[in-house]
């Protein structure tokens, strides 16, 4: 599928009323990511949000567009920018926020934090301070779902700066020679970190690295969320079905620097300016909506995306802290049940190094990447 200037409605055509509500349900986690997000900006400036945090603001088709293809229990591996795909595998607003006020109601207990959060019961295995972290793990899922003989699909989310590193290369390749049903998502945002594209790599279609694994690609405008979902619904047909991995690019942006507070010394304001007038996600998708989204319908989106989030954020600043020892359990299956060895282990590295708790607790979060 091409990438091209204009974004072309191709779910809704013929589908009816529930194509449109399909259509419509794509532009709501586009808002609430967007709200989740610029939240996200707000409370880390004002100081309630520790260690680090990457914005995917501009990128949310491409969280939306994947994940409406999936199964809660798909996996998705993630990015240290992976709140968008957080929240549209389904975690919740609430247990995400708690995490990022690192707060014991989060869904790591308060310990993963933005670049670490995780949630196994909606299949997502872990954004990641590593960059090209996830490919292992999918890589893993994947081939889990073929030894027990499910249907499941694994879907790697990363950047165009981790196609330059070793573990995308080796394990598109064993992905490949096994068969796997795993699909690798590209976000080409053109800025690996604080550098452009043009300067770490010399062709422009990073899909085309594809070729030399024997893996399908295919080549979309990731600012248009309904691209996206066609790419992704052949990909997780062809994965299902035992066709194998799949390698979808996604030409995107990231309307923010590389972490909060990024001075953004790389790149001209004008162009960010630039490339959002003309492409920002939601404003493109809810003009081509048309008859199926009135105005009154698409504020309420958003009201209603506000209010979610403000009712998580009152639920982190109500929550509290995690026990200075629960930086110790949680690492192993079994590590919290007294009847296991595993138990007795984790209990002895606690009360070895119990006096340095708090500043093991507080560096929990680190800055990974």
């Amino acid at each position: 599928m091409a990438n091209g200037p204009c974004m072309a409605k191709t779910l809704s055509s013929g589908a009816g009323a529930a194509g449109a509500e399909r259509d419509v349900a794509l532009l709501r986690t586009m808002v609430r990511i967007r709200v989740l997000e610029e939240g996200i900006e707000k409370h880390f400036l004002a100081g309630d949000i520790p260690g680090f945090a990457h914005l995917s603001i501009g990128q949310e088709a491409v969280a939306a567009g994947t994940c409406a293809n999936l199964r809660r229990d798909d996996a998705i591996a993630s990015t240290h920018r992976g709140h968008g795909h957080t929240l549209a595998k389904g975690t919740t607003m609430r247990a995400m926020v708690a995490e990022l006020f690192a707060r014991a109601t989060g869904v790591c207990k308060g310990k993963g934090g933005s670049m670490h959060i995780a949630d196994f019961s909606v299949g997502m295995l872990g954004a990641n301070g590593v960059v090209a972290g996830g490919f292992g793990l999918v890589a893993g899922a994947a081939l889990s779902a073929v030894l027990r003989k499910t249907d499941q699909v694994a879907v790697c989310f990363f950047g165009d700066g981790a196609t330059n590193r070793g573990p995308f290369h080796e394990n598109l390749n064993l992905c490949a020679i096994w068969n796997l049903p795993a699909i690798f998502v590209l976000e080409n945002n053109r800025y690996a970190s604080t550098t452009s594209t043009a300067e770490t790599m010399k062709i422009t279609d990073v899909a085309r690295r594809a070729d030399g694994y024997g893996i399908p690609a295919a080549i979309v405008d990731g600012f248009d969320a309904f691209a996206v979902f066609d790419a992704l619904e052949t990909a997780v047909a062809r994965a299902r079905s035992g066709g194998g991995p799949t390698f979808v690019e996604c030409k995107t942006y990231r309307a923010r620097g590389h972490y909060i507070g990024d001075p953004e010394r790389y790149r001209r304001k004008a162009e960010v300016e630039d490339v959002m007038s003309a492409s920002d996600p939601i404003v493109r998708m809810q003009a081509v909506l048309g008859d199926d989204l009135s105005p009154d319908h698409f504020e309420r989106l958003w009201a209603e995306a506000r209010a979610e989030f403000a009712d998580a954020v009152a639920f982190a600043r109500s929550s509290p802290a995690p026990e200075a020892d629960e930086a110790f359990f949680g690492v192993y299956a079994g590590d919290r049940d007294p009847a296991d060895p595993i138990h007795r282990i984790a209990a002895r590295e606690r009360d070895a190094l119990m006096p340095f708790a708090p500043s093991v607790a507080a560096g929990s979060q680190g800055s990974g990447h």
